[in-house]
Order: structure tokens, then sequence, then C-alpha cells
């Protein structure tokens, strides 16, 4: 059955051609969207807003998120991705129905495949229709966000623009879109409504603690620069002196968006952005390009650079909820656990399974497969070692914190407390600014400095490189991601590395984006880790048919 907006989808699509790509290669949607230059996108987002609105039909009208962005990527890249109406990531059988509407070499054959998903789906394109969207700082976005309106227009579609936005707030405010005016009312549906929700928790979860000393928060120059300083305005000084130094926020100068800066250049050099230089023991933190992934540091002449990852974020979120569940009284009725993946330090794993006497479990590497397995949890807490990551309290969760009757006044702070942290928290995805309240809440709850929460246990040296190989596709994993199944032979010869270092563990694995395997080692030392990481590369490349030792880097 044909629409009448077919003639509307064909001239508009002609408007925004899609890039034909070289033979054998296809737009795929992964764990970040479609990714890539920004040069190849325009085509590919309208196509990507004629999927959006498929879905918000399929769900009966239900409003679909679409944030554009490339994260940590450089200001050349840019990204489109979809958002479900909870907040959380598209479902995973739609990102093949995307990869397989974008890649239509026609127009023609994209309406065919248009028409081909909604008899397959069911899916009657009369039904009203919704989606809110966004995007960063990149000055390619204008172009793509007039690539969306398009095929928003051409299908009848009702949009919402909400212009430049964090990755989170669009996911905060598609959640908010869809529970306005239920019990599940998530807040109020605006950018201002997501600072007043946060803040408030902020300022309910401190309950009258004072925040010692100076934060430095370095933006990467990105749209969280922006958006922390507006942030900021909706704390009420009075009740909580919050002394935030914000750094690389130009958002002018798109070349230097990421630059030396940013969580991704703190994780991957091990070392914090030369520019603006830290004072000696200064609490820091970093966030990236589009604001959804954090790191804290200090550096000093003592101890030189030391990192707090996503492993060491997870580790005190765990232990913090967890003790106000034994102070609530509420213990046995909590499931609380914590998820990871392969690129946890084992020291984290063996401190929150020993110290903490909590359940992990460990999943492939992708936010969508973190926030799948946490809730199965009452309070599921999920982070990848990048930073990106969030706690996930169940509605029932929630409703123990308001609603069980406490015995004694600590039970009533506790249960208070649990309740403010549950609000603070973005629970739709990874969000740094959020993420960033909820450390500095339980910091000064424990009365701790950087130092005493890294003290709580010492990671083991750890290396990440990047292999450059001929055909990435070569490389399939079992096990979380954690053990090669293909090519035959190749876990083998990782393993025998491995026997030959003293707490050692070693995966390769191929990357979503690129050409290319990462591989990460761990060992009792520095100069093991960094040996094995180097042996298990060269045994990458030989099976990947790499391009040479100058291939192998830091990834």
């Amino acid at each position: 059955m044909a629409s009448s907006n077919d003639d509307k989808i064909l001239a508009a699509s002609a408007k925004h051609p899609i890039v034909p790509l070289p033979a054998g290669s296809l737009y795929k949607y992964g764990t970040a969207g479609f990714r890539m230059s920004s040069d190849l996108l325009e085509g590919v987002t309208f196509r990507v807003g004629l999927i959006a609105a498929l879905r918000s039909r399929k769900l009966g009208g239900a409003a679909i998120g679409v944030m554009i962005t490339a994260s940590h990527n450089p200001a050349q890249d840019n990204g489109v991705k979809v958002v479900d109406p909870m907040g959380e990531m598209l479902e995973q059988e739609w990102e093949t129905y995307s990869t397989r509407l974008v890649n239509s070499p026609s127009d023609k054959e994209l309406l065919e495949t248009y028409h081909a998903l909604a008899t397959q789906l069911k899916i009657d394109l009369k039904t009203p229709a919704k989606v809110v969207y966004g995007r960063d700082t990149r000055p390619s976005g204008h172009t793509l966000v007039a690539a969306l309106a398009s095929a928003f227009e051409a299908t009848g579609t009702e949009y919402v623009d909400y212009k430049i936005l964090t990755t989170p707030q669009l996911h905060y405010l598609t959640r908010a879109t869809n529970t306005e005016g239920t019990p599940e009312a998530y807040g109020e549906v605006s950018e201002a409504g997501y600072y007043k929700k946060f803040a408030d928790a902020f300022v309910h979860a401190l309950k009258g603690r004072k925040i010692k000393g100076t934060l430095t928060v370095d933006c990467a120059n990105g749209v969280g620069g922006p958006k922390l300083n507006e942030f900021l305005k909706y704390i009420p000084k009075d009740q909580v002196p919050f002394d935030v130094k914000v750094v690389n926020d130009d958002v002018l100068r798109p070349e230097v968006l990421n630059l030396d800066s940013g969580a991704d250049y703190v994780k991957t050099k091990q070392r914090a952005p030369p520019h603006p230089k830290p004072e000696a023991g200064a609490r820091c933190c970093s966030l990236d390009g589009d604001a959804d992934r954090l790191m804290y540091y200090w550096t000093d002449a003592e101890t030189g650079f030391f990192m707090l990852d996503g492993d060491r974020i997870a580790t005190l979120a765990a232990s913090f909820i967890a003790d106000l569940a034994r102070s609530a009284g509420i213990e046995d009725d909590l499931r609380i656990g914590v998820v990871q993946t392969a690129y946890a330090n084992g020291a984290s794993t063996k401190y929150i399974q020993e110290n903490l006497r909590l359940p992990v479990v460990c999943t492939p590497t992708g936010v969508k497969h973190l926030h799948h397995a946490a809730c199965s949890f009452d309070v599921g807490v999920y982070f990848e070692a990048n930073g990106h990551g969030t706690v996930l309290f169940s509605n029932d969760a929630m409703a123990t914190f308001r609603n069980k009757e406490p015995q004694s006044p600590a039970q009533k702070d506790a249960l208070e407390t649990l309740s403010a942290v549950g609000n603070l928290i973005n629970q739709t995805v990874g969000d740094a600014i959020s993420d960033m309240l909820l450390v500095e809440v339980i910091l000064a709850h424990k009365d701790w400095s950087l130092r005493d929460w890294a003290n709580t246990y010492s990671d083991l040296p750890n290396r990440l490189v990047r292999v450059e190989v001929g055909d990435k596709d070569l490389f399939e994993t079992t096990d979380a991601e954690r053990r090669l199944s293909k090519p035959q032979g190749a876990q083998g010869e990782i393993d025998a590395l491995v026997k030959k270092y003293t707490n050692a563990r070693s995966f390769a694995r191929a990357s979503g984006t690129e050409n290319a395997c990462r591989v990460y080692a761990e060992a009792a030392t520095r100069a093991e880790a960094d040996e094995l990481a180097k042996k298990v590369a060269v045994v990458v490349e030989n099976y990947g048919g790499g391009r040479g030792s100058a291939a192998v880097s830091s990834a």
C-alpha cells in the first residue's frame, strides 16, 4: 500500500542524496549509531529520520529521540543515533532495519524498502508520529538537522528541535516527553526541567554536607561546557556552596573540540590535559565531547598522575548505595549488582566481589548490553572503564525508599538519601554531569579526598593498544568478548603468552567503528603489562593481515 507521502519522500531524498560507499562496504548502525566523516552523513541522516518516524508509528505514536553527535571523535566527524521512548538505546532488532534502509542504493529502492519495512512490521503509516532531536556543537550539525526535518515533513511526523544539547539531555527529554502527566513522570519537558530535576536532587542528596575545595572540570571544548555553566545557575549558592572551575569550554572554534582534552584523552593517554595545566593536588574531572563520559584525576609531585575511571566510579557508587541500604535496614530487600565489561580492571572486580560482597556480571562492550544486564537488579550499577555509565533503580526500589517506615533517625536519613540519589542519577543513559554530581555527593558524605577514594584498592597496571588489521571481521569473540573464537589458533597463542606473566590477562576484540582490533592486557607490573600487550598485538597482527609494527599504537 503506497503512502500519499511517497512523492514527498522521493523529492526530499533527492535533496539529501546518499553518498555511495566502495563496493562491498555498507553503512552500519553500531553502538554509536552511524558515526563517520560528516561529509558522508547528510543522506544517512535523512534516512535515519525515516526510521525514527517508522519507530514512533510502530509504538503507537510514542516520541522517539534522535541525537546528532560524534561524542569524543574529532571535529570533522559526526554521527546520528536513535533513542527509544524511555531514553534507552534503540532496540537491537531495529539496528538491522536501520542498516537495511540506509543502504538502499537509490531513491526508488529507498521508498520500496520503507514500505517493505512498514508491511513487515505491520506499521500503519497513517498513525501519528513524534520525534524530538538535538545536536552537539559541531558545525556539520546544521546540515544534518535540516536533513532530519526534511524526513519528518515528508512523512507527516510531528517534531521538536531542541537545538544544541548534551547527549544525556536528549535522552532525558525523550523520556520526559513520554512520561509527562503520568505517575512515572521523569521531569519537566524542557532543558530547564533537566537542570531543575538534577539540581534539586543534588541539594537533597547532600543533606547539608559541605563540598570541600574547588572542582576543576575539563569540558573537552564540547557542548558540556555551556551546559554545565547553565546548570550551575540552578544550584542555590546559599544552600550549597559548590566551587566549580570550568575549563576547556571553547565552543566557538570547532577545531579544538576534543583536542588534547576530554575524558577519552585522559583515559587513553593516561595523563591530564596539558592546557590549562592542573594545579598540584587539585580535584579534577573531564567530560567528553557530548558529556556522557566522566574521568576524575589529580596530579602532584608525590603521585604523578592518578586517574579514577569508570571502574572506580562504579565501585564508589556501589559501596555507597550498599552502605545506605544497610543503614536503612533494607539490604535484604534490595538486590544490588555491578555490571562490567572485559575492559574492567581485574582489581576492581575482585574488590566488588570480595570487599563489597556484591555480584558482578560481565557483558560484551557497548552500553546497550550493560544497560540490559543492569535491569535485572533492583539497583544495577554499570560503568564502562571509559567513564560511561549510570545506576538503574527499579520502580520497586524507589517505592521502597519512599514508603518504608523508618525505625530510627539513621534509617530515615538513609532512606531519604537513597531516594535523592535515585533522582540524582540520570537513569536513561550515562550522563557525565549527573555522574559528577553523584561522585561529589558521595565524597562529601564520606568526607573523602580523591586520594582516600584511590586507596580503596590498587589497580593492576594495564595497557590498551590499537592494531590495524587487513580485515577486522576475521575476529570473532565469545565469553563476553574475553576470548577469540576466530581466527582459529589465535586464542591459544594469547593464552600461552598470558601464562608467562603474574596476575595477567589479555584479550583482543574487533573495533566497532574502525578496521582495527583493540588489545587489552594487565599484569602485576607496568613493564609486564606493556610487554604482554605488545606481544598479543603481534599475534593479532599476524592473524589479521596487519600493516607492520607501525600500526600498533595506544588506543
